[in-house]
């Protein structure tokens, strides 16, 4: 296997604190790079490394050229990049969701938050996956077996149809050429639907990390969501790579281009904002992108911002 260029990715247990790290640090005119775990700035006046641990906030002035090694490094760092005018006065751009209404959070973590509605949420999830089997009735571990029996299923129909063998599925996350083709191709695909998934989860507003059936992990609802669609798009598209596969063919770069086009050709995007509406009861007609912020109060509902309150004292009348 080849080795990676520069240190690994680190984990959680090594990066800073939130409370513990430099809260923002502005740049203007600067090119900005990696190099190991330091953001590399250099300008006219000489270069400076920056661990990229340290920063809460990176905030980027005008004439800020930044790479995506760069820009890998902040993600894998936690680090948060805000777009700025000069000297920070304006903001103009980070990473905010395309949603700017909280609809679709607040259902979500509604509907995860109470086991009833949360077990209604994951029949539902398996109920698309099933459209002609009435799961209504049955309990979680009932519906995980049915799922396994179908998964494995699908992967021999496919090892039969392509002429792909198939034993098992098994990787490491450490390398991926340890795998067999198959294996090769299926982290593959799998990863870019990961992908499509958390970008349509958090474009519209909901959160990558309250799952379903997956629990524990910050990207467990992206879990719950990508599985909606592996055994129609990206299973089938390794074994159809991996049949046409012969040794020293890139079969990653082979695999993406693939499920590239398919994501493409069949609309999956279009699909997937539909699903993710239903699945968390908000009409097709909501306005995602309303721009409304208003005040709770727990007698009188929502309020208006922006409006001088007076005093309320207990005598007034209501």
């Amino acid at each position: 296997m080849k080795k990676q260029a520069g240190a690994k990715k680190a984990d959680l247990t090594e990066l800073s604190r939130v409370r513990d790290r430099v809260t923002f640090l502005y740049l203007e005119h600067a090119k900005l790079n990696r190099q190991d775990s330091a953001i590399v700035v250099v300008d006219d006046r000489g270069t400076v490394f920056v661990p990229a641990a340290i920063i809460s906030v990176l905030l980027l002035g005008p004439g800020v050229d930044v790479t995506h090694r760069a820009m890998e490094l902040i993600g894998d760092a936690g680090m948060s990049v805000v777009w700025v005018g000069e000297r920070g006065v304006r903001q103009y751009a980070h990473g905010r969701a395309l949603n700017h209404a909280t609809n679709l959070l607040v259902n979500q973590a509604r509907l995860v938050s109470n086991q009833r509605t949360r077990l209604a949420i994951a029949r539902q999830m398996y109920q698309m996956r099933f459209p002609n089997d009435d799961v209504s009735a049955l309990s979680m571990q009932e519906l995980r077996g049915k799922e396994g029996a179908r998964v494995r299923r699908v992967y021999r129909e496919q090892s039969v149809k392509t002429g792909v063998p198939w034993t098992r599925r098994e990787y490491d996350p450490d390398d991926f050429t340890a795998g067999t083709p198959i294996n090769q191709a299926l982290t593959a695909a799998h990863s870019a639907l990961y992908g499509l998934s958390y970008s349509v989860i958090v474009a519209l507003g909901a959160s990558p990390g309250l799952g379903f059936v997956h629990t524990g992990h910050d990207l467990s609802f992206v879990y719950d969501f990508a599985d909606l669609y592996k055994a129609e798009v990206t299973i089938p598209i390794a074994f159809a790579v991996t049949a046409e596969y012969t040794p020293g063919d890139d079969i990653g770069r082979m695999t993406r281009l693939a499920v590239r086009d398919a994501f493409v050709d069949g609309k999956l995007m279009i699909r997937m904002v539909a699903d993710l509406r239903r699945l968390l009861s908000t009409k097709e007609d909501d306005d995602l992108e309303a721009d409304i912020v208003n005040l709770w109060d727990d007698k009188m509902g929502l309020q208006k911002m922006g409006v001088s309150y007076r005093e309320f004292k207990s005598g007034d009348r209501k």
